[in-house]
């Protein structure tokens, strides 16, 4: 048939969309759009997407866009509240065994964070209550790793990160520290609270629209490197928060909840405190 003259339909356009992917494109790439394209189709089938919606559904993603800086990542946002950044994280670490379960890195990291050595203060002289944090890092069979890298950052009491204080320039409740010979890692900072995510944007609008709230609970993110290692990406949350049950990411595991008072509550300390042992998964052979 002269390809000129053919009419495209709900019924053939899908396949030739699929018919115009070269059979020399990269094979993961072919395979990737392929199903990109069978599943967008789909969905727009299904709901019956009318040009006014489908309007807005590209207005909406050019002011994704336009709400990313280097202090916010609105696109990140809207793949953690969706559920699909977590369903990535599921695909990628099944199987990884007896090692620290991972977790969302969420739009608040920040390259190049202050370098303190250990047993620092990472929230000097801002008003809270105190955290000590007590950390091992370890292989899976539980020996310590020396030398390691750690990033760890948080909200402050009042549910902000650094990059949303002020002109969002200084660094605060953020560091980047380094494991003794025995695994051990120490700071003290001020205790998170749960938070809700930036919902002043689009993907807040959003979660508004389906009747969800935008509520993160209380925790510490870490990010942990280590040569010959895979970098663990998690969080450690506190036990008893509210939002444990209701993460607007969908991110808490029950491995990942500690209670932070139960040292107090030994007459250990008369602050919070927060032990915990991260075990890394060794990378994969060459």
């Amino acid at each position: 048939m002269d390809q000129a003259h053919v009419t495209y339909t709900e019924a053939n356009l899908t396949q030739a969309v699929l018919g115009r992917i070269r059979p020399d494109a990269d094979p993961r790439m072919a395979e990737i759009m392929a199903a990109l394209i069978r599943h967008t189709h789909d969905f727009v089938r299904e709901v019956r997407l009318t040009p006014e919606e489908w309007g807005q559904g590209v207005a909406f993603l050019t002011e994704l866009g336009k709400w990313c800086d280097d202090k916010r990542q609105e696109v990140i946002l809207l793949s953690d509240v969706l559920g699909v950044t977590m369903l990535v994280d599921a695909i990628a670490h099944a199987g990884d065994g007896n090692v620290t379960e991972t977790t969302v890195l969420g739009p608040f990291h920040r390259e190049n964070p202050p370098v303190l050595p250990d047993g620092a203060d990472i929230a000097p002289g801002m008003a809270g209550e105190r955290l000590e944090v007590v950390a091992r890092i370890a292989d899976a069979e539980g020996n310590p790793l020396p030398d390691a890298q750690v990033d760890v950052w948080h909200a402050s009491p009042e549910g902000y990160y650094d990059s949303q204080i002020g002109d969002g320039e200084a660094h605060s409740m953020r560091a980047r520290l380094r494991s003794g010979a025995d695994g051990m890692v120490r700071f003290t900072t001020i205790a998170p609270a749960s938070y809700p995510v930036p919902h002043d944007g689009p993907a807040g609008r959003m979660l508004a629209a389906m009747g969800r709230g935008p509520m993160r609970p209380a925790h510490l993110h870490f990010w942990i490197r280590r040569e010959g290692y895979r970098d663990l990406v998690t969080h450690v949350f506190a036990a008893g928060d509210r939002y444990l049950e209701e993460d607007a990411v969908f991110g808490v595991k029950a491995s990942l909840v500690a209670d932070f008072e139960a040292a107090r509550r030994r007459g250990e300390t008369p602050d919070l405190r927060l032990e915990y042992e991260f075990r890394l998964p060794r990378a994969a052979a060459a």
